[in-house]
């Protein structure tokens, strides 16, 4: 059986369960674009501050009432982002979908822009599942890969 998925406003609390979430070797490396030092907490709250400040819309993932990740809409008007990161204990379950719908439904502006690791096919299909489309290619340099690698760019005009 799926869990129940539900987004809400982060709190606090939430934040150590983020930093558990980023900081995971192997979900640093699936994500690529990364922090330059995932395991380094105090660069992490001060992102976390800042990205709070902002206007991003940004929500805590729940399962069943566990915080299992983050989904968020961020940048200016015309290059509105998402992004998301969801605990790789829970990869593969759909809940990445079920989130990113959630959000969407949240934030009606349009268009919508994604990157992602031309190589996170799970990524990749989270987006696709969503509406995005591949509208393009990149390169950049990956902190968790150390290296510069393919990246796409998706976007949601619907």
């Amino acid at each position: 059986m799926s869990p129940h998925i539900t987004l809400r406003e982060v709190i606090d609390s939430d934040l150590p369960d983020f930093f558990r979430h980023t900081s995971d070797p192997e979900s640093s490396r699936m994500a690529a674009f990364t922090s330059k030092d995932p395991t380094d907490r105090a660069s992490f709250d001060a992102h976390w501050a800042r990205i709070r400040a902002s206007d991003a819309v940004i929500r805590t993932v729940l399962a069943d009432d566990v915080v299992v990740g983050h989904a968020a809409v961020y940048g200016p008007p015309e290059e509105r982002e998402v992004t998301y990161f969801i605990d790789r204990a829970y990869w593969g379950r759909g809940i990445a979908t079920a989130a990113l719908r959630a959000l969407l439904a949240v934030v009606p502006e349009r268009p919508l822009f994604a990157h992602a690791a031309a190589d996170n096919a799970g990524s990749v299909r989270v987006l696709e599942k969503c509406g995005f489309t591949a509208t393009g290619k990149d390169r950049g340099f990956a902190n968790a890969r150390g290296a510069e690698i393919d990246e796409l760019v998706l976007t949601l005009t619907g």
